[in-house]
């Protein structure tokens, strides 16, 4: 990991090597989370190069740049992020790069903040786990969309039609998830998981969340925590909890147990995705494989 020092000496010697070069004439796109990965690939295609941060499993919430990544990052052509203070530890990278002239763009910044969740744990003051809502995400495609033609003027046709054909990927996605949740009844529709990353999804879907760490990981759960949840999930006759596969398992085993230890059982129903998509390949390594996988996962469980 790098200090303060070495990201200004990094960014200062990337700034001298032409940083709007082209790689085999397309651009160079970096991405942090795995989300954004995968909607850039769907927009962009394959008129541009991408190059992802953060993998399967990895918490923006605690991710340190490399020297690698900012190297990377510096030579970019376009630089894409969730924002809202998501990527905590990168907003300093990101805030020395906009001094020298580039300004990643923060995706979660260009939504209405008035329609955002509050949030005191967030420098932002929102949630940023906003790709939890839908409509949202189509909102970062138009973005991206707007961003890729701006920079690439020629393919700007090719970036409309694949924008046009995800967005409608994305509305079918609404419609069968939709039919899904309809499918529980609204008293079971309570999501306790390792923390509170979907308070989005909640509001979308008409489910009451409660995560066990708050909005970030960063946060610890102590004692008291995991004992007033412990009695929610008794007193709510709650049937199963959820893993994150970005947080360790421990969080939720040790409020199983919690409840367990008051005569009381209650399931791990399963591994939900959080903040961040599964492994490259498999359905749960794209958005909309995400989205249907953990719906899909928690009504199953929950009924």
């Amino acid at each position: 990991m790098i200090n303060k020092i070495s990201i200004v000496l990094i960014i200062i010697t990337c700034f001298s090597c032409k940083n709007e070069t082209k790689s085999n004439g397309k651009l160079n796109i970096v991405t942090t989370t795995s989300m954004i990965t995968d909607l850039v690939k769907n927009i962009g295609g394959d008129y541009v190069n991408i190059q992802g941060l953060m993998g399967s499993g990895v918490d923006p919430h605690l991710y340190k740049a490399s020297e690698g990544d900012v190297t990377k990052l510096v030579e970019a052509n376009v630089i894409f992020y969730n924002g809202l203070h998501l990527e905590g530890k990168l907003v300093e990278v990101f805030e020395k790069m906009g001094s020298a002239t580039k300004t990643p763009i923060a995706l979660g910044e260009e939504l209405d903040k008035s329609t955002l969740i509050g949030s005191d744990y967030f420098a932002s003051n929102y949630d940023p786990h906003v790709w939890f809502d839908i409509e949202y995400f189509k909102q970062f495609a138009s973005k991206v969309t707007h961003v890729l033609s701006e920079k690439d003027p020629i393919n700007t046709e090719n970036y409309q039609v694949n924008a046009e054909t995800y967005i409608s990927k994305l509305e079918a996605l609404q419609t069968k998830i939709k039919g899904t949740i309809e499918t529980l009844p609204k008293e079971k529709r309570i999501l306790v998981t390792a923390h509170d990353a979907f308070n989005y999804f909640g509001k979308a879907y008409d489910f009451e969340v409660v995560g066990l760490q708050g909005l970030s990981t960063a946060t610890e759960a102590g004692v008291k925590d995991v004992q007033k949840l412990s009695a929610f999930i008794i007193e709510k006759d709650i049937k199963a909890i959820f893993v994150e596969s970005s947080v360790p398992r421990r969080t939720i085993e040790a409020l199983q147990a919690a409840v367990k230890s008051k005569g009381h059982e209650v399931e791990i129903g399963g591994t939900l995705y959080s903040d961040a998509l599964g492994n490259a390949g498999t359905l749960e390594g794209t958005y909309i494989g995400m989205f249907e996988y953990n719906v899909n996962t928690i009504v199953n469980a929950l009924k």
